[in-house]
């Protein structure tokens, strides 16, 4: 787990400082003798982001907040959690969508929302679904929603600056050249980062995983549970999946990676029963995980860690 820490911190340092140096390279183009101006129009971005995220966010899943005493058994789940992962109750949500999955976001662990879709509510048992919000919980303890949301900020600054450089750089008081090596240094590492994002993003679905394990579910359920989202997701029009591609990176799983993922998940389920049971995902645990090529590929381009090497990392934590 800490190595899993460790790693978001240098993460977070690396990042800055490549923003830190691209501004100042951009300064320095610019005859600014200092990079406040950039400086405070970044720290500008995030605050409009920190502040609107979560109404964009409702608005953009159809979050419908729960009433008191309104579906008693979902609210109960999520306070007993949140009394277990000792932080303030969130408020609890229902997202008008289809796709089977959850989500948690807020400004802050006083602010956190834990939502649910309409889909995942008939498809998941009580424990996997517990495993879920744990889950979900977990990123909310963590904090790790405001710093994703922070980090996702620097690729969008060097997009814009290699953007500017590119094609609007007043060519005729800097030179060409200088313009253009500044435009595609700022692309260059804007992709770079971009990686480094979705990386991070990776590590706190780790996170997360481990978190509600450590909230009393077992790795089996919600190993199970992912299954069952895997599995639903795949079942999905394709018109349901495109609909929530641009908020993915908030749900539990990626649903459009379902009907890929689901090829390789099937022969987990020995006996068929459409659940992952503590001795199937036992049977893991001596079993070595190999990713092609391929594989390889779309995790490095994904907000989610492969499928089947989160279920092998649940599996690590299944205890005889």
């Amino acid at each position: 787990m800490w190595g899993l820490r460790l790693r978001m911190w240098l993460l977070t340092a690396v990042l800055f400082a490549i923003i830190y140096a691209i501004i100042s390279m951009v300064s320095y183009s610019l005859g600014i003798g200092n990079f406040y101006f950039y400086l405070i129009l970044s720290l500008v971005i995030m605050l409009v982001q920190y502040m609107l995220g979560p109404k964009l966010i409702e608005w953009s899943m159809q979050v419908r907040y729960l009433k008191a005493g309104e579906n008693q058994e979902l609210q109960s789940m999520i306070k007993s959690l949140a009394m277990a992962a000792n932080i303030p109750a969130p408020r609890i949500g229902i997202a008008r969508i289809s796709v089977p999955n959850a989500f948690a976001f807020g400004r802050s662990i006083r602010d956190g929302r834990i939502c649910v879709t309409e889909g995942i509510m008939g498809l998941l048992d009580r424990n996997e679904l517990r495993a879920v919000l744990g889950h979900e919980m977990s990123h909310i303890k963590n904090r790790d929603v405001l710093t994703i949301t922070l980090l996702s900020v620097i690729p969008i600054i060097l997009y814009r600056i290699a953007w500017q450089f590119l094609f609007f750089g007043d060519r005729r008081d800097r030179g060409q050249s200088n313009t253009m090596v500044v435009g595609l240094i700022a692309f260059l590492f804007y992709f770079l980062t971009n990686l480094l994002v979705l990386y991070a993003s990776r590590i706190r679905e780790y996170f997360a995983d481990k978190g509600s394990v450590e909230l009393g579910n077992k790795p089996a359920q919600l190993a199970s549970a992912l299954y069952k989202l895997v599995y639903g997701s795949a079942r999905m029009p394709k018109e349901a999946i495109k609909d929530v591609e641009g908020m993915k990176a908030f749900f539990a799983n990626d649903p459009s990676r379902a009907l890929y993922e689901l090829k390789s998940l099937k022969d987990l389920d020995l006996d068929r029963s459409g659940t992952i049971s503590d001795s199937e995902l036992m049977a893991l645990q001596n079993k070595t995980v190999k990713l092609g090529f391929g594989d390889k590929l779309m995790e490095l381009l994904s907000t989610h860690p492969n499928m089947l090497k989160r279920i092998k990392r649940l599996s690590q934590w299944e205890k005889a």
